[in-house]
């Protein structure tokens, strides 16, 4: 099976989505199947699929950009530079099936007309919301495809009745993340206090403000966050004004986050509702306690092994980040053992069936009786 994942910050950032194509890829690579990546990185040495680079302009150039049909936010600007780059390289009949899990225009550009070759069957991926499949206005009404992988519960039951459907969710490197010693000096972090870790962007829906509010209320607690983003210096400035000398900003390469997690007591993620959220199940991997917004898909992620909250109330969420802190290693089992249900080789073996169905279709995408 020829596969092709494109993605505009493949090879150039090394956040959920991208993590995401990357370990499926290597996973189909390594099972014998022809992979190939489209991204605006660099290339990297050792890879087990082929890379083709086409460039993108930085989102964060487009941050005060207006909000426009087909371009409402620096996200799809990006895509809009990547798209010239992704239609030049890309050549329909050298692949039995296309994934991306960007819209509007990477989704466009792989399912384009192919006046002279069969396009290939194409895989949607709701990495970042199911939004492109459930809506039908505006720019939204141009979607479309031939599989969609539901990345948790509610979307899958939300959209199995109108595509054909998989649920698979986001994974974990099990012998990458596992637990270990802390590194707190190696990240400029007090080994007196209790270190409650976010690995968020600095953008709204993450409720990073929120969680400072709620770390605030714990004085024992150090609070530090893994990301960056438009509210960055907002949230610092919060930082400084409600826990000051308490607050921790870093930005580690995904070689550290093994280390940056086994360094803190707590991991808190106050999204309401991630598409999946890779940083919960690498975070119970390593054996911390995880602490979010109690809602049925984190229960289908965590099992019995989250301590969830209303993340609305801040006093609620500093009493469940210093219960998780007070279990301490004595469940560390349990929830590497939860972590273990999404490993990477599991999930790819989950996508390399959906794909090979989906690549046996018939163009003109699947049709329901």
């Amino acid at each position: 099976m020829r596969v092709l994942f494109a993605l505009p910050g493949l090879h150039r950032w090394d956040r959920g989505a991208e993590v995401a194509f990357i370990e499926v890829a290597t996973a189909l690579a390594n099972a014998g199947d022809e992979v190939t990546l489209i991204g605006s990185g660099p290339p990297r040495e050792g890879t087990a699929y082929r890379y083709i680079r086409a460039a993108s302009v930085d989102r964060s150039v487009f941050n005060r950009f207006p909000s426009l049909p087909f371009v409402r936010n620096e996200y799809a600007y990006e895509e809009l530079t990547f798209a010239p780059g992704l239609l030049s390289r890309f050549r329909p009949s050298a692949f039995d099936v296309t994934v991306t899990c960007s819209y509007p225009f990477t989704n466009w550009a792989l399912r384009r007309p192919a006046w002279s070759e069969r396009r290939p069957p194409h895989v949607f991926v709701t990495q970042n919301g199911d939004w492109p499949a459930t809506h039908d206005n505006a720019e939204y009404r141009f979607f479309g495809c031939d599989g969609l992988v539901c990345t948790n519960p509610d979307f899958y039951a939300r959209n199995k009745e109108k595509w054909r459907c998989a649920l698979i969710p986001n994974g974990v490197d099990v012998a990458r993340f596992t637990p270990g010693p802390p590194q707190r000096s190696a990240f400029g972090l007090p080994g007196d206090r209790m270190i409650v870790l976010m690995v968020s962007a600095f953008v709204d829906f993450k409720r990073v403000m929120a969680g400072i509010e709620a770390v605030s209320r714990l004085p024992e607690a150090h609070l530090v966050v893994a990301g960056d983003g438009p509210l960055r210096e907002k949230a610092l400035q919060k930082a400084n004004e409600l826990m000051p000398g308490r607050f921790t900003r870093v930005s580690a390469p995904a070689s550290q986050m093994p280390d940056l997690y086994r360094s803190a007591d707590v991991f808190l993620h106050m999204a309401f509702a991630e598409s999946f959220g890779n940083v919960y199940v690498e975070a119970l991997a390593c054996g911390l306690p995880v602490v979010g917004h109690n809602s049925a898909r984190l229960r289908w992620i965590l099992g019995d092994a989250g301590y969830l909250v209303d993340t609305n109330d801040a006093d609620a969420v500093a009493a469940m980040i210093a219960q998780a802190a007070q279990s301490g290693s004595a469940d560390s089992g349990r929830r590497v053992t939860q972590a273990a249900g999404f490993s990477w080789s599991r999930i790819g073996a989950q996508y390399r069936a959906f794909l090979r169905d989906v690549a046996r279709m018939e163009e003109g995408g699947f049709k329901r009786d």
